[in-house]
C-alpha cells in the first residue's frame, strides 16, 4: 500500500489530483484497489461493482473516467479517494458525490 501512496502521489498531483487526508480511508482504498488487481487483473474502482471484463470496466479502471468531472463540481471523486486541497482544507462542503456511471454500464 505505501508503494502505490508514493508512486501515485508523484504521479497524480502534478496534474492536480490530491489524496484524501484522510491517510486510513486513503489506505483502505488502495488496499482494495490491489485486491481488486489480484482478483480481477487491474485496479478498478472499489466503490463500484465490477464485471470482471476488463473492456467492460474500463471506465472505472482508477483513476476512472469519472475522476476529473467529480473532483471539478464537487472538489472529490467518487470514493474520496482524489480530492483539491481545497477539499481537504474544508474549505469547500464535503457532500455527497453522486454516481455518474451510466446504468447501462452497471454489471448486473
Amino acid at each position: 500500500v505505501d508503494q502505490l501512496y508514493d508512486m501515485l502521489k508523484r504521479i497524480q498531483e502534478p496534474k492536480g489530483y490530491y489524496f484524501n487526508q484522510d491517510r486510513g480511508r486513503v489506505d483502505e482504498l488502495l488496499a482494495s484497489l490491489l485486491i481488486n488487481r489480484e482478483r480481477y487483473g487491474y485496479m478498478c474502482c472499489p466503490c463500484r461493482l465490477a464485471s470482471g471484463d476488463r473492456d467492460k470496466d474500463r471506465d472505472i479502471i482508477c483513476p476512472c473516467v469519472y475522476r476529473g468531472p467529480d473532483v471539478s463540481d464537487y472538489g472529490s471523486c467518487y470514493c474520496n479517494l482524489y480530492v483539491t486541497p481545497d477539499w481537504n482544507a474544508g474549505k469547500i462542503p464535503r457532500i455527497y458525490v453522486p454516481e455518474r456511471r451510466p446504468l447501462d454500464k452497471l454489471p448486473y
